[in-house]
């Protein structure tokens, strides 16, 4: 949908404030269940473990009207399919959400049924203060770039395990462009335990300015994309714990994009799964379609990994959700992308550390996430 003058910009401001702000941020506390523990497989050395983690990452269309209209439905079926496949035990063990705006996004991240969600930036969160000279060409108040945001960043994470801790980063107010502006868009984590693993894991979640949906030049939009590459970088080497691994997933806005992806490259060192799927002896069973060479320019949804010191993690196993196949109808305008990572690491028959969900008696997560809501 086009806008153009002032009117329409004030119509779509309006509409994101009602349907933005009005309901709370998805949040939920876990209590600690045994239930919930994955299987820890023992090599023949009798020294070697590995789990499993599966990690779905999920754009929902959740954007309010008049930007998008009809979604309630669709949005109630995300959440009952999602916990249907809970109730069978085959549902993603993590779930990264991008564009959970309205109230009907939030209700059905809840009606999912995860016993920890946690939100990304909220509307007020403060901005990384990174960039202060100005983008390529004027700022246009119809275009959205209006010096406010009206709405949190979409950005929520659900898991299955305990989340130890949260923290946001919301870009800076030079780094967006058009219509993305009216967003606090940022960079989340949550450090997940998951029970057996000697170490958490740390997740990341973002959701990087669009291309043309953002209604601003080209020029513009890739300059905001590229400050928003430096910024998530920064804020990923502040809060992750080398240590542990890492997986870093959401909507990156890159598809059919080469500038964008030699900027992002630039400054991500982390493996991109995809690429370590298409490698040879990967022993990675993908069941979803890929077409030519580089598989990865042809999506916004990606996920990418890096190992930590004394756990190691390679993807196994990469297949599509929501798609209009088995693993679900289409229920909007992109699919889920799933990967389930081997965690592998070595343990000594002599005693170890506790690991940190057995040193957690209630709920360890950061006291900053739970402030009251916007």
């Amino acid at each position: 949908m086009r806008y153009s003058g002032v009117f329409a910009c004030l119509s779509l401001v309006l509409s994101i404030a009602v349907t933005g702000c009005g309901t709370a941020p998805p949040l939920r506390r876990m209590a600690v269940e045994a239930a919930s523990a994955p299987t820890v497989r023992i090599a023949p050395d009798g020294v070697t473990r590995t789990a499993t983690l599966s990690v779905l990452t999920y754009n929902v269309e959740g954007l309010g009207w008049p930007a998008r209209s009809g979604r309630e439905q669709d949005l109630v079926r995300i959440g009952a399919h999602l916990a249907a496949l809970r109730a069978a035990g085959k549902a993603p063990d993590v779930v990264l959400f991008q564009e959970v705006f309205s109230g009907a996004a939030k209700r059905a991240v809840l009606a999912s049924g995860y016993p920890a969600i946690v939100p990304g930036p909220r509307r007020t969160t403060p901005h990384i203060r990174m960039f202060t000279d100005k983008l390529p060409h004027r700022a246009k108040l119809r275009k959205g770039e209006i010096g406010v945001r009206l709405t949190g960043s979409g950005l929520v994470i659900a898991s299955r395990y305990l989340v130890l801790l949260t923290r946001s980063q919301a870009y800076g107010r030079r780094s967006c462009a058009g219509l993305d502006c009216l967003a606090n868009k940022g960079v989340m984590l949550a450090r997940i335990a998951v029970p057996g693993v000697p170490v958490p894991i740390d997740l990341y979640d973002t959701h990087m300015n669009s291309r043309r949906a953002s209604h601003v030049a080209e020029a513009r939009n890739l300059a905001a994309h590229a400050r928003q590459v430096t910024e998530a970088s920064a804020f990923i080497d502040a809060s992750h714990d080398d240590r542990y691994p890492i997986v870093f997933g959401g909507d990156f806005n890159m598809r059919g994009s080469q500038d964008r992806w030699e900027n992002f490259t630039r400054y991500q060192p982390m493996r991109l799964v995809h690429r370590a799927c298409m490698e040879p002896g990967s022993d990675c069973k993908v069941h979803m379609s890929w077409d030519g060479d580089e598989p990865w320019v042809d999506t916004q949804d990606l996920q990418f990994f890096g190992n930590g010191e004394r756990v190691t993690v390679r993807p196994v196993r990469v297949e599509a959700l929501f798609d209009g196949g088995p693993n679900g109808p289409v229920l909007s305008d992109h699919d889920g992308f799933l990967v389930e990572y081997e965690l592998t690491w070595r343990q000594a028959s002599a005693p170890v550390a506790r690991s940190p969900i057995e040193n957690c008696q209630a709920i360890c997560v950061s006291r900053k996430a739970f402030r009251h809501p916007d």
